[in-house]
């Protein structure tokens, strides 16, 4: 078995990999007893505020909506292969939903620099869905990468 070391990215190279959207991971604290929630998730990433940015689609039975309501804990994972090395990037914080006056208070343009990657992993009629946008200013944003030989 072949050893990659990790080396940190540094805030560019963490918005660099982040680009203006992907996908990845979003895990809910509930409790310590308990397994997180864990739900793929498409995002957004605006590098001018550092906020991410989610759209969440809750159907008329959604474990979800509780969760994301509920402003618990959320690490966000994103990963993948540039340049033939690995990286990652994990973020943590509260999750906010996206308000008609945060609209009016600059999320708009943030909206306006990001894009998050339409992606139906439904098997429901998405008109039975409600939609939500949220945005995670991370208290922690961190990257790592795959060390090149000479790292």
């Amino acid at each position: 078995m072949e050893y990659n070391r990790a080396v940190e990215l540094d805030d560019e190279a963490v918005a660099t990999f982040l680009g203006t959207g992907g996908t990845g991971v979003a895990s809910f604290a509930r409790g310590a007893d308990v397994s997180p929630h864990s739900i793929p998730v498409s995002y957004g990433f605006d590098a001018a505020t550092g906020h991410l940015f989610f759209r969440f689609a809750f159907g008329p039975d959604s474990a979800k909506r509780d969760v994301v309501a509920a402003g618990t804990p959320v690490s966000f994972v994103t990963y993948g292969d540039e340049d033939g090395r690995w990286h990652s990037v994990v973020a943590t914080g509260r999750l906010e939903a996206v308000e008609d006056v945060d609209v009016a208070e600059g999320v708009l343009e943030s909206l306006r620099r990001v894009d998050i990657p339409m992606v139906d992993a439904f098997e429901t009629d998405p008109r039975t869905l409600t939609f939500g946008f949220f945005r995670l200013d991370p208290e922690t944003l961190t990257g790592r990468t795959e060390a090149q030989s000479d790292d």
